[in-house]
């Protein structure tokens, strides 16, 4: 029989995975360590047994301790599960910008989740590192983890992914590409490869808005680099202990969109349902496809599991509010195409007002734009202006401005359909385009209705 004393017992010896489609235009072998097989669906569940375990073997965490971290979800994923197999608590920070699913998956294996703001130093009391760092001092009997510094970390993977993929490329590996968080699957698995062939290239993935990058190239923490990003997993705004700068021979710098559209991708061309910072690490290594030969086989780390994203990259309408994704819908322009050619009729505040009758009149409008120099100032109705002439407080010479409304809402040419109904849903019977050339045109219920039936 084969059966494992318990879950922590299945961590490790995940496959290695040739990618094809994304990687068919290459001149080498493409293969992923997919690490979503680790029963936290994540690589962080290696590290996370080791530095409980080491801190074990040290006299630091004992039972009935509770275990404190800062974590993105994935290592606290891995804790968690070891604290429940061993008998400890867990309480973890985390920052805004996690998805609410590793938020809630912590809180599965009992967890406590405290949620900082992402936007604020390191050392800011608010951040999660120091607000972790406070709770360790003082909770009684509390141990903080520590994976940015703790050598264990780093450990976890020379001793386990490193080793594993040198057996399964047969010690034909050349290049190892990772998304650089905390450093400790990079230079882990990195030593010990460049340990059994010190020509094995190790290119590090970052994002904007980290660090990274500018040190190892300049070696100048550069402040001016830092700034916040939505990728999860890798980047940082210090520089972790387990980040040694003398193991990784690159940085690949990736955007927030590029990591975003290529984790789709990853699920819809190769079948593996892999999360952000696996989108991230594929993305770079198709911007550095220029450095392989054809005699290369290089592995690139897929980090955790796709599932944890459904509420963000996963999700078409969180994709579009961040511009990552184009939407099918009709934009304002749309809407405007069959009057385009026509200039914006509008009028001055103090014409009278028989002269907007007229144009009302003569092109078939019930609504014209008050305008005075370059500002809409209001609005006419023919609904408004008729009200006024029955009641007597309004005549043909009345001035414009005696009758006119709050001025029309403005969108841009780029807007959608569903934002500028929306709009006419509010009570506003028109909404104001602005183009990119400085032209303005109008948007009227009849034009919505003529392009949804058209």
């Amino acid at each position: 029989m084969d059966i494992k004393n318990n879950i922590l017992e299945t961590i490790g010896h995940t496959p290695l995975v040739r990618i094809n489609r994304l990687c068919a235009d290459f001149p080498c072998t493409v293969a992923a360590k997919v690490e979503t097989f680790n029963p936290g669906n994540s690589i962080k569940d290696r590290m996370a047994v080791k530095m409980i375990e080491d801190a074990e073997k040290a006299g630091l965490l004992k039972p009935g301790y509770t275990i404190v971290e800062g974590t993105s979800g994935n290592t606290g994923m891995g804790l968690a599960i070891a604290a429940v197999v061993k008998g400890y608590k867990c309480i973890f920070t985390t920052t805004d910008k996690q998805s609410k699913e590793k938020i809630d998956a912590l809180k599965a294996f009992g967890a406590e989740v405290i949620v900082c703001p992402t936007d604020v130093e390191p050392e800011d009391p608010r951040s999660y590192y120091s607000v972790s760092s406070r709770l360790a001092t003082e909770i009684p009997n509390a141990w903080k983890a520590n994976q940015y510094d703790n050598p264990s970390n780093s450990q976890a993977h020379y001793e386990s992914t490193g080793p594993e993929i040198w057996e399964q490329t047969g010690g034909r590996v050349t290049h190892l590409v990772v998304g650089v968080g905390t450093g400790g699957t990079i230079c882990g698995a990195g030593r010990y490869l460049k340990e059994k062939n010190p020509r094995i290239r190790v290119l590090g993935i970052d994002t904007y808005g980290s660090v990274f990058k500018k040190y190892k190239e300049t070696g100048i923490f550069d402040k001016n680099e830092i700034y916040p990003y939505i990728t999860e997993g890798i980047g940082e705004d210090f520089l972790p202990a387990n980040v040694d700068f003398d193991i990784i021979d690159h940085f690949e710098k990736v955007t927030d969109k590029d990591a975003a559209l290529m984790t789709r991708e990853i699920a819809r061309q190769e079948g593996i349902f892999a999360g952000n910072s696996a989108g991230a690490a594929m993305a770079g290594l198709r911007q550095m496809k220029h450095m392989f030969g054809p005699e290369d086989l290089v592995v690139v780390i897929f980090h955790d599991h796709g599932i944890r994203y459904l509420g963000k990259m996963f999700n078409d309408d969180w994709m579009r509010d961040r511009g990552f994704l184009e939407t099918t819908q009709p934009r304002a322009r749309d809407l405007v195409r069959p009057h385009a050619d026509k200039p914006l009729v509008t009028v001055r505040p103090d014409q009278p007002l028989k002269d907007a009758i007229y144009l009302m009149k003569k092109l078939g409008i019930s609504q014209i734009p008050v305008k005075e120099g370059n500002q809409f100032t209001g609005a006419l109705s023919d609904s408004r202006i008729l009200q006024g002439l029955v009641e007597g407080h309004l005549t043909p010479e009345s001035p414009c401005h005696e009758a006119q409304e709050a001025p029309f809402p403005m969108v841009d040419e780029k807007e959608t359909l569903e934002n500028v109904a929306a709009l006419m849903r509010q009570g506003h019977a028109a909404v104001l385009v602005k183009f990119l050339s400085g032209a303005y045109h109008i948007i009227t219920k009849e034009d919505i209705i003529g392009n949804l039936c058209a």
